[in-house]
């Protein structure tokens, strides 16, 4: 049998949803998903060909590159993960392509927020409430099922279901933590602050205890993408063709929440790409850290947590420990 061919670069574009010229470096987004024509109505207009290239490579290099051959059994796929380094060239690709998405939109942060708040967007009532509805399932929605698919996993022993409530429990926690300590450093306004707020007002700060001025980053994108980022993570591990139906929805979900914190006048549109970097970025190291540190103790400790039924009614909680 030849060596497996990986997945081009082109085709895991239109997996996202993207569909990309590389001759005009044209981007037009698929008409088929709800987040995409949003985009191309609302916000594709007022980014420039290379900023869409720049969002779509950063999507692309997001997701594993699953193989078109067979999926190696599970002993073979965990003994070659164990050999990977916690840090690869797709990191800094992924990094640098995000950092440019954001510095990408400074220039135009004044005039998506303009174009977001015009009367007649604002007067949809279809994104008036979705845009409620999305920003509650990121927050606190992610904390509360990534704990309930972690007890559910536990109580019905189903490894990879408590595998994934962790995980992205984890790495909401660290990208939140992360999230938390820039807004206060930055202390940027929100645009909501006042009638002539400026994406340029920024203070050294004054973003601690002062919920206006914790505008940058965006902390409901960036529970988003991480919690995206796990289960497209994690869903590489459950078979070969899982990833590619996992990720245009997870994806697709934590951009509706980056737009409806735009379309809320809650942030500026650098403010949400700085949050889907962070988010990103934390639910691939967290994933990979524990799937390539064998001997993580917090893992092990919580992944051997066991929990039972009694015959009184009651739920017991037990522990293996493993040396």
């Amino acid at each position: 049998m030849g060596a497996p061919t990986p997945v081009s670069l082109s085709r895991k574009l239109r997996c996202l949803g993207f569909v990309l010229s590389v001759d005009d470096l044209d981007l037009d987004v698929a008409a088929s998903l709800p987040a995409a024509r949003f985009l191309q109505r609302h916000l594709v207009p007022h980014v420039t060909s290379r900023f869409a290239l720049v969002f779509a490579i950063s999507l692309a290099l997001v997701q594993p590159v699953p193989l078109r051959s067979q999926a190696p059994a599970a002993s073979d796929t965990s003994h070659r993960e164990s050999q990977l380094p916690l840090f690869t060239w797709r990191d800094a690709a992924l990094a640098g392509g995000f950092g440019a998405l954001t510095v990408a939109m400074f220039p135009i942060d004044q005039r998506v927020a303009t174009h977001l708040q015009d009367s007649s967007t604002q007067a949809n009532r279809f994104f008036k409430k979705g845009s409620k509805a999305v920003q509650y399932l990121a927050d606190p929605g992610a904390i509360i099922i990534g704990a309930s698919l972690y007890g559910v996993g536990r109580l019905a022993h189903w490894r990879e279901v408590a595998d994934l409530g962790l995980h992205g429990t984890e790495a909401v926690a660290v990208s939140g933590a992360l999230t938390t300590v820039l807004k206060g450093v930055v202390g940027r306004a929100r645009p909501y602050v006042s009638a002539d707020t400026t994406p340029s007002d920024f203070r050294f700060g004054r973003g601690f205890g002062q919920g206006a001025y914790q505008s940058f980053p965006s902390g409901h994108t960036t529970v988003a993408f991480a919690a995206a980022a796990v289960v497209t993570s994690e869903s590489s591990h459950w078979g070969s063709r899982a990833v590619w139906f996992v990720a245009p929805a997870m994806y697709g979900g934590a951009t509706l929440v980056a737009l409806s914190r735009m379309y809320n006048n809650a942030h500026w549109a650098s403010d949400v790409a700085l949050g889907a970097a962070i988010g990103t970025f934390s639910g691939i190291k967290v994933v990979r850290f524990n799937h390539t540190r064998a001997h993580d103790r917090l893992d092990r400790w919580l992944l051997g947590a066991e929990i039972a039924p009694t015959p009184d009614g009651r739920v017991a909680v037990g522990w293996s420990i493993e040396p």
